[in-house]
């Protein structure tokens, strides 16, 4: 009886299929033994086209390999590719994540009819007059007052904030979300935060100390923020 460890082992789910792919064997034997299980697998002709997700684990396919993973899949009726995914990631990848977990620290006054836009993170330690505007791709923290117009999560990222210490904006944007100045007087002493409430489909504008709850994975921001 063989101990060995398949290279492909294949899961229905209400989805579809998933394919788990070992990542220690070549790349050569995957292909084979991948068309060996898809081939002696029995798909009713009347059932309707089934999803693939393939599952690569710590295993960097370059785009010519995943190529022919894709195709040996769609040669087998009734298969679609849905995702191929990796823990791998190239040099390249990895940088261009970097760049947007970035904070950038700016440290001027955004006047009117001035656009100041960053990627990832922007610190700004001045303030954002009434006609100017700021843009990031994450967050955006403004150590000052905030009358004009703030854009945070550009790229579609709702999960984004928009802190300052005044908040008293023309309009604030979280991905596709707008919001326009709270309808109550703000005395400053208390920094502030927007943030999309999915809940209500909404950006709502509340005490920075509440961020914690929203957004716990920002908690070290906070307190830097805090005790700026």
């Amino acid at each position: 009886m063989s101990n060995k460890k398949p290279i492909v082992t294949i899961k229905g789910t209400k989805d579809g299929l998933t394919l788990h792919i070992d990542d220690t064997c070549s790349f050569e034997d995957v292909l084979y033994e991948l068309d060996q299980k898809i081939s002696q697998k029995y798909i009713d002709e009347d059932q309707p086209m089934v999803t693939v997700n393939i599952q690569l684990g710590n295993r960097y396919l370059d785009e010519q390999q995943e190529e022919q993973l894709k195709e040996l899949v769609r040669n087998h009726n009734k298969l679609v590719i849905q995702s191929v995914n990796s823990n791998v990631i190239t040099k390249n990848e990895a940088l261009e994540w970097k760049k947007d977990k970035e904070i950038t620290p700016i440290f001027k006054v955004v006047r009117s009819g001035q656009v100041l836009e960053v990627r990832g993170d922007l610190l700004l330690v001045g303030d954002v007059n009434p006609g100017g505007k700021v843009i990031a791709s994450g967050n955006i923290f403004v150590m000052g007052n905030l009358p004009g117009i703030a854009h945070a999560g550009v790229n579609g990222n709702n999960q984004a904030v928009i802190a300052a210490s005044y908040m008293k904006p023309n309009q604030l944007r979280i991905a596709d979300y707008i919001s326009r100045s709270p309808d109550y007087d703000t005395e400053g002493v208390y920094m502030e935060c927007g943030y999309v409430d999915e809940g209500q489909e909404k950006i709502m504008i509340d005490r920075l100390q509440l961020l914690a709850q929203k957004r716990p994975e920002m908690n070290g921001v906070e307190r830097r923020m805090l005790n700026g």
